[in-house]
C-alpha cells in the first residue's frame, strides 16, 4: 500500500521554477501532486486498535513497520499516525501509538 497510489501527476510550469528551468534548459517539471492526508478524528481513534511503542534510542520507523506490518516500506503510517515526520523528530521516551489494522487505516485514509 504505497500513499501515492492515488497521486496526480503534473506537469509543474510555476512561475517560482523559472530560474531553475531557465538553467536546465527545460519548458516544466512533472512530478506527484503533494498529498494530503486525513488526520483521524478522535472518534476515529478510539475504533483503531494499537499497541504502544515507547521510543528508544536506534530504532527506525522502517525496523517498526516490518515488525507490525511485515513491510519495512510501510514505515509512514507509524509516522503519519503519531505526527513525527521524521524518526529525528521523535524524543527517546515517547510513546508512539502504532496502529495494528491496516484495513481500519486505509479507511480512515480514503475518508
Amino acid at each position: 500500500m504505497s500513499r501515492y497510489g492515488k497521486t496526480k501527476i503534473v506537469d509543474n510550469k510555476e512561475d517560482f521554477y523559472s530560474p531553475m528551468l531557465e538553467e536546465r534548459d527545460i519548458k516544466s517539471i512533472v512530478q506527484m501532486e503533494t498529498v494530503m492526508l486525513h488526520n483521524p478524528t478522535i472518534a476515529e481513534r478510539r475504533q483503531i486498535r494499537t499497541n504502544t511503542h515507547i521510543w528508544k534510542y536506534s530504532d527506525r520507523y522502517y525496523k517498526l513497520a516490518n515488525q507490525y506490518y511485515g513491510d519495512s516500506e510501510l514505515w509512514w503510517i507509524i509516522a503519519w499516525y503519531n505526527g513525527y515526520p521524521t524518526e529525528a523528530n521523535v524524543p527517546i521516551g515517547a510513546a508512539l501509538s502504532i496502529p495494528l489494522s491496516l484495513e481500519q487505516i486505509i479507511q480512515v485514509l480514503e475518508l
